[in-house]
C-alpha cells in the first residue's frame, strides 16, 4: 500500500472524483499526477464508485482512497485533515450535481466537505452531456464559483456517452495536469501576476471642522471589484473612503489605503498608478471643493457663503500619464441620457473602458447590493449587463479588463 507520508514534501493534491462516466479517466489522471511527483489523496463520492472502484484509486494513489465523510483511526476528521493539508484540490470529473452543491455551500459528503474546509486553490473539471452543460443553471453555478476564485477547466467537444457528440467531454488528463502544475506554481486566474488599483466610495469635502459635503456612494461596487480581482490572482490596492464601513473579505487579500477628500484621492492615485497594470476609478469624486471655515459655522452667525472651486480631474490626469499597456477604467454615474453621456465621457477622458449606470434606476444606484451597467470600450465594444449582484457585475467588468490586458491595450 502506498505511504501516507508525502515524499520529500511533494505538493499534495486532493483528487476528487464524482459520479459520471468520465470517472474512468480520473484513473489515468491520478497516474499522471503520481508520475509528476505529486502526493495524491483520492476522494470519491459514493456515486463515483458505481463507475470505478475505490480499490483502483487506493492502488495508484499516494494513500488509500477515501469515500466516507466520517473518519477512521488514521484521520478521525478526514475533511478538515484533507482540506488543511492540500496544496490543490482537483475535481475531475465534476458533475452538474456536484457543481450545484458546491455553489450552494452544501457539505454533506466527504468531497464537498473537503472543498468547503480548505483554503487551497480548487480546480473544477466539468464533464456531462451537452444538454446539461448548456443549462442556464449549470452556467450560473459555474459563474458563481468563478467569482469566488474557483478555477474551471471547461469540457471539450467530442464523443459522449450513448454515442452522441457535443461539448461536455472531460478535458484530457494531460491538459488537467498542465493546468494543475501552473496553479501549484502560483497561477490563480485570469489576473494572475497583475497589479490592480481600485478606488471606491465617495469623497468628503470639508465645509468646517464638523461638516462635510459628500455623495451617496457606499463603495460597494469598488469593493466588489477589488475582491474579485484578488480572487482571480491580482495584487490589489484598494483606495477607499469607507475602510471601516464595509465588512467584506478584502482586508486579508488587498492593500487598503484610506482617503477623505478629492485632493487626498488624487494624490494617492497619481502616486500609485504607475506601479499597476490596471487602474479602476470606481470612486464617486466631488466636482467641487471649498475653503473650509476654520471654526464651526453657527446658525446665529447667518447664512454662510460657500465659494466652490473645481477639484482635480483625476481620471484625465491618470489617463494623460499612463504607460503603454496599462488599462484604464472609469465610471459614470448618470441620471439621464446614459449612453450619450457615457460615450462623451469615454472620448473626453480617453480611457479604455467606461462603466455607466443610471443611479436613479431602482436597484442600480448607490447603497444597494445590485447594479446594472452599460460598458463602452475604446475598441467600439458595447455590453449591457442586466441587474445582478455587484460582485457579478464586477466579474463581467474584470473579464473585459483581462481581455484588454491580453490585447495590450494602449
Amino acid at each position: 500500500m502506498p505511504s501516507a507520508t508525502p515524499e520529500s514534501h511533494a505538493p499534495r493534491i486532493v483528487l476528487g472524483v464524482t459520479g459520471g462516466i468520465a470517472a474512468y479517466k480520473a484513473v489515468e489522471l491520478l497516474r499522471q499526477f503520481r508520475d509528476a511527483g505529486y502526493f495524491v489523496s483520492p476522494v470519491l463520492t459514493r456515486d463515483a464508485t458505481r463507475f470505478v472502484g475505490a480499490l483502483t484509486f487506493s492502488a495508484l494513489g499516494s494513500e488509500p482512497a477515501r469515500v466516507a465523510l466520517y473518519g477512521d483511526a488514521l484521520t478521525p476528521i478526514p475533511h478538515t485533515f484533507l482540506g488543511q493539508h492540500a496544496d490543490l484540490i482537483v475535481v475531475a470529473p465534476a458533475t452538474a450535481h456536484f457543481i450545484a452543491r458546491y455553489a450552494m455551500g452544501l457539505a454533506d459528503d466527504l468531497l464537498s466537505a473537503t472543498v468547503m474546509a480548505s483554503r487551497a486553490p480548487v480546480l473544477v473539471c466539468p464533464a456531462m452531456h451537452t444538454e446539461m452543460w448548456e443549462q442556464p443553471s449549470v452556467q450560473e453555478n459555474l459563474a458563481t464559483l468563478r467569482r469566488r476564485g474557483v478555477m474551471v477547466l471547461e469540457p471539450e467537444a467530442g464523443h459522449l456517452a450513448g454515442g452522441d457528440q457535443g461539448v461536455g467531454r472531460l478535458a484530457e488528463p494531460e491538459a488537467i495536469v498542465a493546468l494543475a502544475r501552473h496553479i501549484l506554481e502560483g497561477y490563480r486566474g485570469i489576473l494572475s501576476g497583475r497589479r490592480v488599483l481600485v478606488s471606491a466610495g465617495g469623497t468628503r469635502e470639508a465645509l468646517d471642522p464638523v461638516r462635510v459635503m459628500t455623495n451617496r456612494s457606499s463603495g460597494h461596487q469598488g469593493y466588489a471589484l477589488a475582491e474579485v480581482a484578488a480572487r482571480w490572482g491580482a495584487r490589489v490596492t484598494l483606495v477607499t473612503s469607507s475602510p471601516r464601513e464595509l465588512a467584506l473579505d478584502v482586508r486579508r487579500r488587498v492593500d487598503v489605503v484610506a482617503f477623505e477628500s478629492a485632493a487626498d484621492l488624487a494624490a494617492v492615485m497619481l502616486e500609485r498608478a504607475d506601479d499597476h497594470d490596471v487602474v479602476v476609478m470606481a470612486a464617486a469624486v466631488a466636482d467641487f471643493t471649498f475653503d473650509a471655515a476654520p471654526e464651526k459655522m453657527k446658525k446665529e452667525d447667518g447664512v454662510p457663503t460657500l465659494t466652490p472651486r473645481p477639484t482635480t480631474d483625476i481620471v484625465s490626469a491618470l489617463s494623460a500619464r499612463r504607460r503603454r499597456g496599462q488599462v484604464m477604467v472609469a465610471f459614470a454615474a448618470e441620471t439621464r441620457d446614459l449612453e450619450e453621456q457615457a460615450r462623451a465621457k469615454l472620448r473626453r477622458k480617453d480611457v479604455d473602458l467606461i462603466v455607466a449606470n443610471d443611479v436613479s434606476s431602482p436597484g442600480a444606484g448607490f447603497a444597494v447590493t445590485t447594479n446594472e451597467v452599460l460598458m463602452l470600450g475604446r475598441d467600439g465594444s458595447v455590453a449591457r449587463i442586466s441587474r445582478r449582484p455587484k460582485e457579478a457585475v464586477a466579474a463581467e467588468i474584470l473579464i473585459k479588463v483581462a481581455s484588454l490586458l491580453s490585447q495590450g491595450a494602449s
